[in-house]
């Protein structure tokens, strides 16, 4: 590829494919998640972000090798590595004596940080530990959240958007029952949350809904929320713009009830029923007598006739 001029231009095919799998697009690709280890980690950060990563998978980049940046103070290595590896989302892992086994967890917005939270390990129970069928890889799970401080609260209303988007996985539309196997719960109260995974089992019940139980599978986190990073309302505003070409034209004379039943208003011009074509049958057509009492004219009946 050659750069002329501030614009990238390709120079083989395979270039060509790269660079329009990156441009602007009215439906966006799946958001992808790069997970870096800070400078100075320890085995369970190590393990947590491993965790992580196979929850992710496959729309996850895991850098392996140690990285020592510090993302509150300078975010320049992070929307670096953004753009090299073309992921929107981040998660950063780092332990030190001051804030012991932590998890950054952030999101990107043309290759700049739009915001982040640092959550605190307090409690962690891995894959391994759990020993229960696991759920197969890439499976979409189904999110809940439970607590009101996510719907009360700035920074936790925040932080459930930034886990929406790290853990939603791509966009569907249309699911089958049976593949609704994966559940992840987080659970906000007492200023902690609680992230527990669960595997769903489809039991028989007797008639045509099942019984659905929920197994445990790992991993489990409780966290302790730290530090934020919020963006202002105008960033916020314009990373939530959508297209023109994504929004629903509006149908005119087009209404819904509150069931979903779809409502058309017809518009017409008045019509002359006296002048409608009718198909011309012999009982419709009018009698001599009414045509000429219309007209005005009225004739007396005859006589009958008398037997001398």
């Amino acid at each position: 590829m050659t750069q002329l001029d501030g614009v990238v231009k390709p120079k083989t095919k395979r270039s060509k494919r790269f660079l329009q799998n990156r441009e602007s697009k009215l439906v966006e690709n799946c958001k992808n998640a790069m997970i870096i280890k800070g400078g100075n980690t320890s085995e369970l950060v190590t393990q947590a972000l491993k965790d992580i990563y196979a929850l992710k998978k496959p729309n996850a980049v895991l850098y392996k090798k140690k990285n020592i940046m510090r993302p509150f103070e300078d975010a320049t290595s992070l929307e670096f590595f953004s753009k090299k590896s073309d992921c929107s989302l981040f998660l950063f892992g780092s332990h030190n004596k001051k804030r012991p086994n932590n998890l950054i967890f952030g999101r990107m917005f043309d290759f700049h940080v739009l915001d982040m939270f640092e959550l605190g390990i307090e409690k962690f129970t891995s894959l391994k530990d759990i020993k229960n069928n696991k759920c197969a890889e890439g499976i979409k799970p189904m999110l809940v959240f439970a607590g009101d401080l996510f719907n009360t609260d700035m920074e936790y209303t925040r932080l459930r958007s930034v886990l929406t988007d790290f853990f939603r996985g791509p966009a569907v539309s249309a699911v089958r029952l049976a593949g609704l196997e994966h559940v992840l719960h987080f659970t906000a109260q007492d200023g902690k949350i609680y992230l527990r995974s669960y595997r769903v089992n489809l039991k028989k019940s007797g008639c045509r809904t099942p019984r659905v139980e929920l197994e445990e599978i790992g991993p489990a986190y409780d966290f302790v929320l730290r530090r934020t990073h919020l963006a202002s309302d105008d960033l916020y505003k314009t990373a939530h713009r959508q297209p023109k070409g994504l929004k629903a034209k509006k149908k005119k004379n087009i209404s819904h009830d509150a069931f979903g039943t779809k409502y058309g208003r017809l518009h017409m011009q008045k019509q002359n029923l006296d002048k409608l074509q009718t198909r011309k049958m012999k009982g419709l057509r009018k009698r001599k007598r009414e045509v000429a009492a219309k007209s005005g004219e009225v004739t007396t009946p005859k006589k009958a006739r008398t037997q001398e």
